[in-house]
């Protein structure tokens, strides 16, 4: 082998609650913000598809943790639905929904799978949407007796948590850019959204310590390095200033406990500071994180504004910089996505230089595809040497950042299964196994699903 890793480094994938578990309404479950999105505007989904035809983990649990057996995860990742656990936002927790989850941790234990759990992947209750979501301080409340509850209930087989998956996605998609509900565009109260979800992080953080529970806590960003058109000081000061927003906002404050100083500037220049309450710098502060997950897909590429913003137009980050498309980038043809393997080693650099070498994993990573069937084999499963590929290629850098220090300490792709993704839902396929919705959710293990099983025997390839 050219590249092998280090002793008991984790193989898995990752997955979430909302995009696997089916079952939306029933036992207990009731409305998240997908839910109800879907239920009044059925057209922004792809194919009509909806969030109740996820890939019904609910039901099928044992057969897919098989699968991932079969298929050498030491490892996997989704979360717990808050709209399952306890439906009304607060209150009353839902024993079936209880049930379904330590049966499920039992399961992935006695197969040597360890858990790793995240407790909010963009999916809101639609309850808790109705008082403010994540502007409110209410919902902050909920969401820190929500995570307390988890770690009461789960905490004694569940070692790894996670607080978020990506948060600032809801900020971006559903406050700035008019891509989901609640279709906000406002920047401060998008900056709102944003400071709101780090308390609360920051408090279940508090929270989870003070239980003195037997793991480590984390959280899971999408880092997307920013890069340059060029060396010329407007482009690169471009580029930092896109690093500020869409990296620094979250990673800084949950590892350092503090936000840059020179995003801090720039949101009293643009007259869009969210409103900080007593105690919640503090809390950020004494509660950083004991691990990072790290979600990688694509670079970031801009360049110096070339015309500025119209007097009066609302604030925006783009208004400070221009998207650059690099000549020459190699894409994925079916998401659009810039494919640019040598990012991840320099995350990994970055990481270990400028965040004390805080403990890591590449919580996700995988490659889309439209249309998959046209790869199907004599044989009847999915060649998808692509995405073989795509992963050996990120893994030789994951492979020298490691040699170089940085200290990570797995690698999860995204994703176990074919799985529903929110408004393209079931557009691009992203499994290991593959999911037939026309033969009653059937699972085929894919050509890259027998090859990670090797990858993880072999720790390496």
């Amino acid at each position: 082998m050219n590249f092998r890793f280090p002793e008991n480094f984790w193989w898995g994938s990752a997955a979430s609650g909302p995009q696997t578990e089916g079952a939306a309404l029933i036992d207990g479950r009731k409305q998240s913000i997908w839910d109800f999105w879907y239920s009044i505007e059925p057209e922004c989904f792809h194919h009509l598809v909806g969030p109740e035809h996820t890939s019904d983990f609910y039901h099928r649990f044992k057969e897919d943790i098989q699968l991932m057996k079969e298929t050498g995860h030491n490892t996997f990742r989704t979360s717990i639905q808050w709209s399952r656990l306890i439906p009304d936002g607060t209150g009353e927790v839902n024993e079936k929904a209880v049930a379904f989850y330590n049966q499920v941790f039992d399961e992935l234990l006695a197969n040597d799978i360890e858990p790793f759990v995240n407790l909010y992947h963009f999916d809101m209750p639609m309850c808790m949407q109705e008082i403010g979501g994540w502007e409110s301080r209410e919902v902050i409340d909920a969401y820190v007796n929500y995570a307390n509850t988890c770690f009461s209930l789960f905490g004694n087989r569940v070692k790894y948590w996670f607080t978020f998956n990506e948060p600032i996605v809801p900020v971006e998609a559903s406050y700035l850019y008019n891509w989901h509900y609640p279709k906000i565009t406002d920047f401060k109260r998008g900056a709102q959204v944003a400071h709101n979800t780090i308390v609360a992080h920051s408090k279940a953080v508090e929270a989870f310590k003070k239980m003195n529970v037997d793991g480590k806590i984390g959280i899971i960003l999408n880092l997307t390095p920013t890069y340059p058109r060029s060396e010329s000081p407007g482009d690169t000061a471009a580029a930092h200033i896109s690093d500020l927003f869409f990296n620094r906002s979250f990673l800084d404050p949950v590892t350092k406990g503090e936000y840059p100083s020179d995003l801090i500037d720039i949101l009293i220049e643009q007259d869009v500071v969210p409103t900080v309450m007593a105690g919640d710098l503090e809390v950020i502060r004494d509660n950083p994180i004991d691990i990072l997950g790290v979600n990688y897909y694509q670079p970031r590429r801009v360049k110096e504004k070339e015309v500025p913003e119209l007097e009066g137009t609302p604030f925006m980050p783009e208004h400070l910089f221009d998207p650059y498309i690099m000549p020459g980038r190699k894409i994925n043809p079916h998401r659009g996505w810039e494919i640019c393997e040598e990012v991840i080693y320099d995350i990994m650099v970055d990481l270990r230089d400028h965040y004390g070498n805080i403990p890591f994993f590449i919580s996700e990573n995988g490659m889309g595809v439209e249309g998959e069937e046209k790869f199907r084999n004599e044989e009847g499963f999915i060649e998808d040497d692509y995405r073989i590929e795509f992963v050996k290629e990120h893994l030789k850098w994951v492979h020298k950042g490691i040699e170089e220090g940085a200290n990570c300490l797995g690698y999860h792709i995204w994703t176990f299964m074919d799985n529903w993704s929110w408004t393209n839902a079931y557009k691009n396929r992203y499994g290991l196994v593959e999911v037939d919705l026309k033969n009653g959710f059937k699972r085929t293990i894919k050509k890259s699903g027998r090859w990670f099983q090797l990858l993880a025997e072999k720790n390496g390839f």
